[in-house]
């Protein structure tokens, strides 16, 4: 899959003036691929730059949230299944506003269409939550695509130290132990 995803931006960067709508609908096609949002819009910021970055992955994240309240609204069975899982992980009366949402979306491993989920619950209706997922959207699309930018301007001479100095980290926060039950160790074969 992350093959896949490189192929594909760099056949984006490669579009010409195609390249905003390409980008856009890879935005559409996200969970398709199962590529977190974040990456896309770090993509964006190196190919468009902070400020057309920022404007094209508002745009497809913006349309992604919209298809995603149409799907959700057809399939009505798989709506009320999600639902109830939401309130299995935040809470049966948990209820968050559009700022936690807002917040929420600039943590990267949270779920993009969860918190789409939950401005669909609080959303009066199609207008509302478009609104709300606009806004919401804003500043997903503003950090991670000024990052983008910042590490596309980044030389070798800053990269090399930067990798250096990760490589030992990442060794230090591994797991150092594995735990494995009575039961998994001791499996009796039937």
């Amino acid at each position: 899959m992350e093959n896949l995803g490189n192929y594909l931006m760099a056949f984006i960067e490669n579009g010409g003036l195609l390249a905003p709508l390409l980008f856009i609908s890879f935005h559409l096609l996200r969970p398709l691929f199962f590529l977190p949002v974040v990456f896309i819009c770090i993509s964006g910021g190196v190919m468009f730059g902070a400020v057309a970055g920022t404007v094209y992955s508002l745009v497809g994240i913006t349309l992604s949230s919209i298809i995603f309240y149409y799907i959700f609204r057809w399939m009505p069975a798989t709506f009320h299944k999600l639902l109830h899982l939401k309130k299995k992980l935040i809470g049966r009366h948990a209820e968050l506003t559009t700022p936690q949402i807002t917040l929420l979306r600039l943590v990267p491993f949270i779920h993009f269409h969860l918190l789409s989920l939950c401005l669909i619950e609080i959303s009066g209706g199609f207008k509302d939550y478009t609104k709300l997922s606009l806004l919401s959207n804003i500043p997903l699309a503003f950090v991670y695509t000024s990052i983008g930018q910042w590490i596309s301007e980044l030389t070798p001479l800053h990269i090399i130290p930067f990798m250096a100095a990760l490589l030992p980290v990442l060794y230090l926060l591994r797991r150092k132990e594995i735990i494995i039950k009575w039961q998994e160790f001791f499996q009796v074969s039937t």
